[in-house]
């Protein structure tokens, strides 16, 4: 176990308290040093896997040389210019790449911004100027933001919304379809039949005409609402009701885009085509950039309708250039294949620990559910914490999703060495943290006897 917090951390922890909004959400004295593709180190120089990716945002691993080269490049020629008034041939670049890659039939377009709530903001803001409409459909359990729009759409914590009402703009908040804790299965069988049920009969049937409707913001893969995948059924049956009512469909991909999934996005796995998308985090490898990308026919608002002084700046445009090129050579196909072999290794776990319910997740996008029974699936909101922390002292990084869930999401250029160490970890750990509780079950035999490749 690492002696932490150390004195440095604890040191820079005391100043931090001092000076830095408190509203932030840190789980346990992590401070960084440096970090090079899954390794990260702290200032007393104690050594981590970093399974959380700084959330999900440095997909192809800390510092990598390809994406640090591009940065120097780019730096070395100038720093800023606001391609919201003039032009630059990376910015150009970057928007061409990602129209090409959109899983979108119809030409798209973008438009750059620094975050993901951004994104999400611009996305709403064109299907309000493009449909005229006034009203949109979100989920329960959904996260798009903090800022004042984006909240209106984030439903997974209480504490994100409270002493923030009234939001903006109005927003009708749904279920969403998770196949281990089904809330409309007297509705169908299939829950995301029985979701699509639930909106067309009694979100449009009783309560909000469908004329009045701009848009549906849905993530493919529910991230802070705990790593949720739908059922298959879900999303061509959103598409279908959408085309039929006229309402545009936005999958915010902030989370689960940029090959996280093996795909360059989460959508492609649906087989349906989005409208508007929203893109950030692992967009440049760690520094700040977002986009919204949409179809060009609905990208028709003019000139000052939307626009961002540091949107798209040069350094984080050159950066996503080289993020993407990665990707698309090697990355999202390891994504696939290691993700494959994280979720194999984590779902064996299930034999020897009671306290994981559900394992589930696409490529390097994995979330693994505790409860306390597997009968009742009572959520284990604590011991997920305690799990978390414990695997901190342990030399990995985790977070948490949704109340208790955790979320497994390495850099996509994360090797087997890295997931057998990573799982050792965690068995032990949840072990540990299972016998505390008086847990007999807990760890019936080593998970190195276990065989990863059955």
């Amino acid at each position: 176990m690492i002696q932490v917090p150390g004195p440095k951390a604890m040191s820079y922890v005391a100043r931090d308290s001092h000076v830095v909004s408190p509203s932030y959400t840190r789980g346990y004295p992590f401070v960084m040093a440096k970090g090079r593709g899954v390794e990260v180190w702290d200032v007393d120089g104690n050594r981590y896997l970093d399974f959380s990716s700084g959330v999900a945002v440095t997909s192809t691993g800390h510092c990598h040389p390809e994406v640090v080269r591009a940065i120097k490049e780019q730096v070395d020629k100038f720093l800023h210019m606001s391609g919201t008034d003039f032009y630059y041939p990376v910015q150009i670049e970057l928007a061409e790449y990602l129209a090409r890659v959109s899983p979108m039939s119809e030409p798209t377009q973008v438009f750059f911004t620094n975050s993901g709530a951004e994104s999400v903001e611009a996305a709403v803001k064109l299907a309000m100027y493009a449909t005229k409409r006034p009203y949109f459909i979100a989920f329960y359990g959904g996260f798009h933001g903090r800022t004042m729009g984006a909240l209106a759409f984030t439903a997974s914590k209480p504490v994100q919304r409270g002493s923030f009402l009234p939001v903006m703009p109005p927003v009708i908040h749904v279920p969403y379809p998770n196949p281990y804790r089904p809330l409309l299965c007297a509705l169908d069988p299939d829950e995301g039949i029985a979701v699509m049920r639930y909106i067309e009969e009694t979100v449009l049937g009783c309560k909000l005409p469908p004329k009045e409707v701009a848009a549906v913001l849905v993530e493919p893969i529910q991230g802070e609402g705990g790593y949720v995948v739908p059922p298959p059924s879900f999303f061509p049956a959103l598409r279908e009701l959408c085309d039929r009512y006229g309402i545009l469909l936005i999958v915010d991909e902030v989370q689960s885009g940029m090959g996280r999934t093996g795909k360059c996005f989460a959508i492609e796995h649906e087989g349906v085509e989005p409208d508007i998308i929203a893109v950030a985090k692992g967009i440049a490898s760690g520094m700040p950039l977002g986009a919204m990308i949409a179809r060009r026919s609905l990208m028709t608002w003019p000139a000052g309708a939307h626009a961002s002084t540091f949107g798209g700046n040069p350094v984080s445009c050159a950066a996503a250039l080289a993020t993407l090129h990665l990707l698309e050579n090697g990355m999202m196909d390891n994504a696939t294949r290691m993700g494959e072999y994280l979720l194999t290794g984590l779902q064996q776990l299930m034999d020897f620990h009671p306290t994981i319910g559900d394992v589930r997740g696409r490529g390097l996008m994995i979330g693994v559910e505790l409860i306390k029974d597997r009968m009742t699936q009572v959520r284990a909101k604590e011991l997920r914490g305690r799990v978390v922390n414990h695997a901190f002292r342990e030399g990995l990084l985790l977070l948490g999703a949704g109340p208790n869930t955790i979320r497994f999401v390495p850099p996509l250029n994360v090797e087997r060495a890295h997931i057998d160490e990573a799982l050792e970890i965690f068995d032990g750990v949840l072990a540990a943290e299972e016998a505390s509780l008086g847990i007999e079950e807990a760890y019936a035999e080593p998970m190195a006897e276990y065989d990863l490749n059955k």
